[in-house]
């Protein structure tokens, strides 16, 4: 059985496939979608039939177009696929964090998994020090404001429906008069030439603004994302002091991160 065959079965991971093809393409046709997955067309049909109830694509004749929002599908979607990978940068990058810092985190799939393994470390309530979670994704809010031992900042905005982001001047604001120990950031490209990139400006804004703000930043991330450049420049890669991804990265990348003096963490 192929790995796309594999995934098929998974329809979270399928949406998240098809939808990663539309942020490249903006269109996919019921025939390529079953060819790239390895169901039915009659599984790709109810797919395309949801995802369009659900204002993710628009139906058109023999298959489905990217609307503003299919670029980027949020976490409860896209959770299924590379769970694993995401767990390991997760576990590794939690363990940096010490008792009593700050910690920035923005919004993401990677950074949802990071933070969830940070708050879930009892021994971080050593002395009575509670960790202090900063962050522009209302999910993790939603989840970090439950934790007796973490006392969770939540900035303000307006969020973004994709990625339950809060962006624009009023976040920008209340980080601008905070200090961070670490800053936790998720990205959708990052390369040593190119520095880190995410998909969006006004995320991008934000996530700068963390780093400004960090005494250490540490880019969590799977293998995937690096040689990628997407839109919006967040920072030079001189600015990450540590990268946390998963094995099978590439080579010459991380080797050309390394001789711009990230640290390189492959777990």
């Amino acid at each position: 059985m192929t790995d796309e065959a594999a995934l098929g079965r998974n329809r979270a991971s399928r949406w998240s496939i098809m939808l990663d093809h539309l942020a490249t393409s903006g269109r996919l046709g019921v025939g390529e979608a079953a060819e790239l997955l390895g169901v039915s067309e009659a599984t790709i049909r109810r797919d395309f039939n949801d995802l369009a109830k659900r204002q993710l694509v628009a139906r058109n004749h023999g298959g489905v177009v990217a609307t503003s929002v299919a670029y980027e599908l949020p976490y409860r979607y896209r959770s299924g696929l590379g769970d694993d990978d995401r767990a390991r940068v997760a576990d590794a990058a939690a363990k940096l964090v010490q008792p009593g810092q700050v910690i920035g985190l923005n919004g993401g799939t990677t950074t949802t998994a990071t933070a969830r393994a940070i708050t879930g470390r009892e021994d971080l309530v050593a002395d009575g020090r509670e960790i202090t979670l900063v962050t522009n994704a209302l999910n993790i809010a939603t989840e970090a404001v439950l934790r007796p031992h973490v006392q969770c900042v939540s900035l303000g905005g307006v969020a973004r429906p994709e990625s339950y982001e809060v962006t624009g001047p009023l976040a920008t604001l209340v980080l601008q008069q905070l200090r961070l120990d670490v800053a936790f950031v998720g990205v959708s490209g990052l390369t040593a030439r190119e520095g880190a990139t995410c998909r969006d400006e006004e995320e991008a804004a934000i996530i700068r603004t963390m780093i400004e703000r960090s005494e250490q930043v540490i880019c969590v991330t799977t293998n995937d994302k690096l040689g990628e450049r997407t839109f919006a420049a967040i920072c030079p890669a001189e600015r990450i002091d540590l990268l946390v991804t998963t094995v099978g990265a590439d080579p010459e990348e991380v080797g050309a991160l390394r001789d711009a003096g990230v640290q390189v963490h492959l777990v």
